[in-house]
């Protein structure tokens, strides 16, 4: 049996063995990568694909009313009647009506006092809740219920409750106290339907608080009760800076819904007495369904929305001094 020659052996004849041909790699084919503009253009039609119900929503039930409003703010517009273009009388009349002034005095007093009070309530309650009483879930229950029942049947108890006649007076009455006209003297008016809104809706912000509570590591709390701290310090450097985000949400809501409020004095005094109870909303309602001006009323209704505007972002640059999102 013949042995192989290795490449460069001497044959016998003196000659070098031929050298083996050289073995070409084999190459294995790769997918070809897909193009990255391809890519995006795909991923685009499928987000697309999924916002398109909720911005046709947005453009149709918010911003073409938008536009609507700012267009007829422009205009004498009737609800009945032919609209004539006026430009900017509409706004120059606002600014000269001295109801436009008492009203907007008085959405601003609502809403910080309901504010005020709301939030202080919704976090005592919040911290009662989180001491770990018995029934707590029972009680956020209690709470809770107002905000989810109807604003107009609320409104409509609380206004028998406050009646010359009602239970209230009735009851001050039995331990020889003369109660005052809650809803018809102007001093106390505005009190009551700021106490009739807090009741409705702090529950709402008593949930939100009681789930920033909840998320507070325990052990910090136990450790600083081994520093010794007593209850005023904890909720001070604590507690406080710990739910700020939540703070700032309920604050930032509440006021937003405060200055929208409408239902509470409509129901309860009408605005009245005189214009110590008529607010923002309830006057432009009555300005564009009573009073037949729909275009006064959208020239309010932007007034109303640069006011808020202004107020939000006020909040939102003044967060960055007390609210603390690092836990």
């Amino acid at each position: 049996m013949a042995t192989p020659l290795h490449p460069g052996a001497v044959l016998p004849t003196g000659k070098a063995a031929p050298a083996a041909p050289a073995t070409r790699p084999v190459s294995v084919p790769h997918p070809t990568p897909p193009r990255a503009g391809r890519k995006k253009r795909g991923d685009g039609l499928v987000a697309l694909a999924y916002l398109w119900p909720g911005l046709a929503g947005f453009t149709f039930f918010i911003l073409v009313p938008l536009a609507g409003s700012l267009v007829i703010s422009l205009f004498e517009w009737p609800l009945f009647g032919t609209p004539k273009f006026i430009g900017i009388a509409n706004y120059q009349k606002l600014f000269a009506d001295p109801t436009f002034y008492t009203v907007l005095l008085n959405t601003v007093i609502f809403a910080f006092v309901y504010t005020a009070l709301n939030l202080a309530l919704a976090l005592a309650v919040s911290l009662w809740l989180n001491t770990r009483i018995k029934f707590a879930g029972f009680w956020r229950v209690i709470f809770f219920l107002p905000a989810i029942t109807p604003m107009v049947a609320n409104a409509l108890v609380w206004r028998l409750m406050l009646s010359d006649n009602g239970i209230v007076n009735s009851g001050l009455a039995s331990i020889g106290i003369q109660g005052p006209s809650w809803l018809s003297d102007s001093s106390f008016a505005l009190g009551a339907v700021i106490t009739m809104s807090v009741w409705q809706s702090f529950g709402y912000n008593v949930i939100v608080l009681s789930a920033g509570l909840g998320s507070i590591p325990k052990e910090i709390l136990e450790a600083s009760r081994m520093d010794g701290t007593n209850s005023w310090q904890r909720l001070k450097s604590i507690i406080l800076p710990m739910i700020s985000p939540s703070l700032f949400f309920t604050m930032t809501m509440t006021m937003i819904g405060a200055f929208q409020v409408f239902v509470q004095p409509q129901i309860l005094t009408q605005g009245g007495p005189g214009e110590s109870t008529n607010t923002f909303v309830l006057y432009l309602y009555r300005n564009g369904f009573v009073f037949d001006r729909l275009g006064y009323a959208s020239a309010l209704a932007w007034i109303l929305f640069i006011v808020v505007m202004l107020i939000t972002a006020l909040q939102f640059a003044g967060q960055k001094k007390w609210v603390n999102y690092d836990k």
